[in-house]
């Protein structure tokens, strides 16, 4: 029984690192107002691979409409530019020298359903990474079963613990959607 325990510790911290996957994916979703975790999805190409945008320069909100990013590399400044323009948030940098300039425009309101789309894309996937923690966890119960290892009751009560831990789970990652949906659709 002492096994299954620290199963579900290893299932619930797998179930929070898709849900802080969701976090940092819907705080990528624009809002109207500027913030630095805006560019945060966006990955540059830099020295022959992938790297995150606040890994190349710093990103800095001097203004509620403005993101600015200040490029370290002059070399890196029109990869950087590149990689802003072809990310699905809808800006277009401004460049001074190392300086990119970012301005938010306002959200219409065929922009704001894009992005409530957008999240609810990411929160079903989120959705779908517990649901594949959970099935592993049925997985590992069925085959102890199976095996001897725990008695039928047992293996009955922690299937009903993982279900419980999932729908936990599920909900938390409901009411993320909801506060970001709420946040975007707010003029």
């Amino acid at each position: 029984m002492s096994d299954m325990e620290v199963d579900l510790k290893d299932l619930e911290r797998r179930m929070d690192g898709a849900i802080s996957v969701l976090r940092t994916e819907l705080s990528g979703l624009r809002t109207g107002r500027a913030s630095a975790s805006l560019l945060d999805p966006v990955d540059v190409d830099a020295y022959g691979s992938k790297m995150p945008i606040n890994q190349v320069g710093t990103v800095s909100v001097p203004e509620s409409r403005m993101v600015t990013v200040q490029v370290w590399d002059q070399g890196l400044v029109a990869a950087v530019d590149k990689a802003i323009r072809d990310s699905s948030l809808g800006l277009n940098p401004v460049m001074e020298g190392n300086l990119l300039r970012i301005p938010i425009p306002e959200l219409n309101a065929e922009r704001r359903q894009d992005l409530v789309k957008i999240a609810h894309k990411y929160a079903e996937g989120a959705k779908v990474a517990v649901r594949h923690v959970r099935r592993d966890g049925m997985d590992t119960l069925k085959a102890m079963e199976k095996d001897g290892d725990v008695s039928k009751d047992d293996s009955k009560h922690q299937a009903d613990l993982v279900q419980t831990l999932t729908d936990e789970k599920i909900k938390a990652i409901d009411e993320l959607l909801a506060s970001k949906e709420e946040e975007i659709t707010q003029v």
